[in-house]
This record gives C-alpha cells, structure tokens and sequence, in this order.
C-alpha cells in the first residue's frame, strides 16, 4: 500500500471540498478560513513531493501572511455583519473541528518522526546543492527561471481575488444602502 499516494489522495481531496466552501460560504471571513485549510492542504501536498521548503513557505507565506490580508480587508469592508462565535456551534460542528485537530496534529508528529529517515530523491543532493550557493539559492534560480510564468501567474491570481472580495463587498454594501 503506497501511503504517499493515499496522502496525497487526502489533502487533494481537503483542498477541493475547502475550495467549493470558499466559494459556497456566505460568510466571507468563512470562505478565507476555507483559504486557510486549502493553503494547509497545499503545504501538505508538497512535503508529500519531497518540496519541504516549498510548504513551509506556502504555510508562511500564503497561510500566513496574506490570509492576514485578506481578513484585514474583509473586515475592513464588511464592518456591519454578524460574528458567529464557535460557542454558538453545534455539536456535531464542534466534534468534527476537535477529531480534524487530533489528526492534523497526529499527521504532522509522524511527519516530523519519520523526516529523520528520508534520504534526498532526484539529482539535486545535498552536496550540490551546497556547490550551487545553497538551498535559497537553488531554489530562487529555479523559481525565477524555470517557473517564472507560474511565479507571476499566482501574483495575478492573488491580485484578482483581492479585487473580487473588494467588488463584492461594495456591491452588496451598495444594495443595502439606504437612498
């Protein structure tokens, strides 16, 4: 049984029911908690591919720091709705967030435990890695060379999304106005 492939299958998975509820939820601060899970699933699917670097800066950097933003601004902007509290949840709610803990937490022990015995795979080893410059260096060359199209790709992504969460919230500001 290759677990790999049933990881990967799971967090694959994750990333499409929690983009279908960035989309769904009417709540906008919801729909980017939904980012959230689908960055984490993300991360995940890359230490899967041996890209360890690349998750901990889609955790940082997506997760993170422009998840920040976006709250930021859909606070900003939506200063009138409603607040649920996870007190007010239901139980049922509540028991799937605790069990999705409890293996979100048991996933990354095994991850760590397990990272001890992983050897390199592909032709970038160790040792040519510290020849090139070192592993930043490796990877912005990579990054700003090979994947440039992908790299500028995602920043049009990023920049669209902002601009649709400002568009919808002005519109359904401007319905509710009074004239």
């Amino acid at each position: 049984m290759n677990w790999s492939l049933i990881a990967f299958a799971a967090f694959a998975t994750i990333a499409i029911v929690g983009s279908l509820m960035v989309v769904l939820k009417k709540n906008p601060v919801a729909s980017a908690f939904s980012l959230v899970l689908v960055f984490f699933s993300f991360a995940g699917m890359y230490a899967i591919m041996g890209a360890h670097l690349v998750a901990a800066l889609q955790i940082l950097v997506y997760a993170g720091a422009i998840m920040v933003l976006f709250v930021f601004v859909i606070m900003l902007l939506n200063q009138d709705a409603p607040i649920s509290d996870f007190q007010e949840s239901s139980g049922l709610f509540k028991g799937i967030t605790v069990l999705g803990l409890f293996g979100l937490a048991s996933a990354l022990i095994n991850a760590v435990l397990r990272a001890r015995d992983l050897q390199p795979t592909g032709d970038l080893t160790p040792e040519k890695i510290s020849e090139m410059g070192g592993n930043l260096q490796v990877v912005a060359e990579t990054l700003f060379s090979d994947k440039l199209f992908h790299f500028d790709l995602i920043s049009f992504l990023i920049l669209g999304a902002i601009v649709a969460s400002i568009a919808l919230s002005k519109r359904k500001n401007s319905k509710g106005a009074k004239a």
